[in-house]
């Protein structure tokens, strides 16, 4: 199967790589987080490459801070774009497929209907924006790619809203969460999933992908199916966004379709509360 580069090894979706790999006996996996190899230096990329020759590299190294972004331009353009780019340029020159993780940011968020592929991406903030960057520049240098947009990624791993929410739950009485920002919760296990089987089944369906897992919510009704399911017992309010203003605009509505990915890739999704049981359930354990 030859081997496989985890840009962003140390991040919470490459720890769950590192998770589903593990379960499924993946042995050529070899993970990179930032301080070994930053996507930003051409000179340390080049000789990863020149050493291990992949096969498959999988980019899950990004400026995820939203709101910073909207300060540190230079700093998010420079992750989210350039950054792919380098990696680009180099699986193009050893023949590597690319594997990018990209996000439902870079929608507007102002329809009402599950958003394909093809709908037009209009980004409403740096991060959304640079994000899209990234995808833009990835087929100008290769035609071996995936790129997979996703949303508001938890896992067991790293920090997140369903840990947020925990942590949250034992220390307040009462929260207030939004509710009139609508989207799907992804767990990043399952995400991991569809990566490794994109490599295990040598797919050559190349392209742009959504994979979120399935159903649609509010970050209210996730907060709430977080404590109903882990029997948190704490009072949840639901707000407008207006009334917590935040730094960079969110889209409103991001559900994405995963029509595509379902065919096209062969994985099959989970609805967003099975996964969550499944994430609570390693949580207490």
């Amino acid at each position: 199967m030859g081997t496989t580069l985890v840009f962003g090894g140390a991040g919470q979706l490459g720890q769950c790589l590192q998770h589903v790999a593990q379960e499924r006996q993946l042995t050529s996996l070899v993970f990179l987080p930032e301080a070994q190899a930053n996507i930003l230096n051409v000179d340390t990329l080049t000789a990863v490459f020149a050493r291990h020759q992949p096969t498959y590299v999988i980019n899950c190294a990004a400026y995820t801070a939203v709101d910073k972004a909207e300060d540190e331009v230079d700093l998010a353009r420079g992750v989210n774009r350039d950054g792919v780019e380098n990696l680009a340029r180099l699986c193009a020159a050893h023949g590597s497929t690319l594997i990018h993780i990209s996000t439902d940011f870079v929608f507007a968020g102002t329809g009402n209907q599950p958003l394909v592929e093809t709908d037009e991406a209009a980004p409403i903030s740096i991060y959304g924006l640079t994000k899209l960057e990234g995808e833009q520049v990835i087929p100008a240098h290769t035609s071996r790619f995936f790129i997979l947009r996703t949303s508001w990624l938890y896992s067991e791993y790293a920090n997140n809203f369903v840990k947020t929410m925990l942590r949250f739950g034992k220390e307040r009485e009462e929260l207030r969460v939004i509710w009139d920002q609508l989207g799907t919760p992804t767990y990043a296990i399952d995400l991991a999933g569809c990566i490794l089987t994109i490599i295990e089944s040598q797919n050559q369906a190349f392209g742009l992908y959504h994979y979120s897992n399935e159903g649609v919510t509010s970050w209210y009704d996730f907060a709430k199916a977080i404590f109903e399911l882990s029997h948190t017992p704490v009072r949840t309010l639901p707000i407008r966004t207006a009334e917590y203003p935040t730094k960079a605009t969110r889209p409103a509505f991001s559900v994405m379709d995963k029509t595509k990915a379902k065919t096209k890739l062969q994985v099959a999704i989970p609805h967003w509360r099975d996964s969550l049981q499944v994430c609570l359930g390693r949580l207490e354990a």
